[in-house]
């Protein structure tokens, strides 16, 4: 089976988390959507339709067969697409949710209803009902490792998974509120307290005394400290240290500085206005609790204090005293008072020195998509 996952056109409305990846590269739950279809469907080939300027890296398959990347799959859906005949497309309350081909003869998908992701802050939002769904699919028929004795566990062992090769020692798990799952070699230390749901993936780790409520998804290599809650890093990220981050979305390559937080509510408690990409300013949400979404190789120094609702590009530097602008655009150089261009050639050394601590560096390919971001700033 090949298909291509499409950004159907939403590509601005999940940045800034989609301006360096395609909407189905994107994580939460446990996995990113084409992880997802990989798990239900291991012998399928799966490309994605999105931005010219990703398509290089992100390729696409020969295939007539269409998906929405928005859409999280469950097993009913997937059953759906997999009987999909040319000219058909899946229909459910008249959104298009996959097409073969032409797709003009409409088949009403019947099933359990899948999850629909049509703003950005659906990614928090709607993360407990992926994890959990991400954590039965996965762990089913599956044997769990051992929680050590100088744990304490907290509601049904069958909601606990541990992956071989993890290590949790004189942490406390409470299942009640959400599974946790903690993925191959991740390492949860001493002093750790955690409400599900959470994923920490593979060679993840929560630091000394780390405070974590759910639903949260930590994704592959990405190291914590301090108190969390619903939030969810894509990989190889860092808040290493004490500071609070809440009801939030970080990119892959970011580090948040000692002491960094985020203001998740605003003191009228009223819903939040947001920065959109599409609109070009700030938007009204029907949202009440909403903190930090950060692109990808972005960072905030020491003591950095991030408002309500805030939203920062890839590549920027964020530090200083007082609160930053709530909107920064990518590649930025920002204090509290004064902000300035990230020059290229420094954004992608400054890159490239992260990376290099964990053995790695950008490609050719991502230093064109950091040209072209750089160019097309956003």
């Amino acid at each position: 089976m090949k298909f291509n996952l499409s950004d159907n056109g939403l590509h601005l409305t999940f940045a800034p988390m989609s301006l360096t990846r395609p909407i189905g590269d994107i994580r939460m739950g446990l996995f990113t959507n084409k992880e997802r279809y990989q798990m239900y469907l291991p012998d399928a080939e799966i490309g994605f339709l999105t931005e010219s300027y990703l398509s290089k890296k992100f390729n696409s398959v020969q295939s007539a067969l269409t998906v929405n990347a928005n859409v999280i799959p469950n097993e009913d859906l997937i059953a759906a697409i997999s009987n999909l005949e040319n000219n058909q497309s899946l229909i459910l309350e008249d959104y298009i949710i996959a097409s073969h081909g032409d797709g003009n003869e409409k088949v009403k998908f019947i099933g359990e209803k899948p999850v629909i992701l049509m703003e950005r802050w659906n990614i928090f939002q709607f993360n407990h009902l992926v994890l959990k769904q991400d954590f039965m699919a996965y762990t089913a028929n599956k044997i769990s490792q051992k929680l050590s004795s100088t744990n304490t566990l907290i509601g049904n062992p069958s909601d606990l998974f541990i992956e071989e090769g993890a290590f949790v020692e004189g942490a406390i798990l409470n299942t009640n509120d959400g599974p946790i799952y903690i993925g191959r070699n991740a390492e949860v230390m001493e002093g750790s307290l955690i409400r599900g749901g959470l994923a920490l993936c593979a060679h993840a780790s929560l630091k000394l005394g780390t405070k974590v409520y759910g639903a949260s998804t930590i994704g592959p290599n990405c190291k914590i400290g301090g108190e969390i809650n619903n939030v969810i890093f894509q990989a190889y990220s860092n808040k290493g240290h004490d500071g609070f981050l809440g009801n939030s979305i970080i990119g892959e390559w970011c580090n948040l500085g000692a002491d960094t937080n985020t203001s998740n509510l605003k003191n009228n408690y009223s819903n939040v206005k947001t920065y959109s990409y599409e609109a070009k300013t700030e938007v009204h949400t029907e949202v009440q609790f909403m903190g930090l979404c950060m692109g990808d190789f972005s960072k905030s120094g020491i003591n950095t204090m991030f408002n309500t609702a805030s939203t920062v590009g890839v590549s920027c530097n964020v530090f200083g005293s007082g609160f930053p602008a709530k909107y920064i655009p990518s590649f930025s150089w920002v204090n509290s008072l004064h902000m300035e261009d990230f020059k290229l050639d420094k954004a992608i050394s400054s890159a490239n020195n992260m990376m290099i601590r964990r053995d790695q560096k950008l490609s050719s390919m991502d230093e064109e998509i950091f040209a072209h971001l750089s160019k097309n700033k956003t």
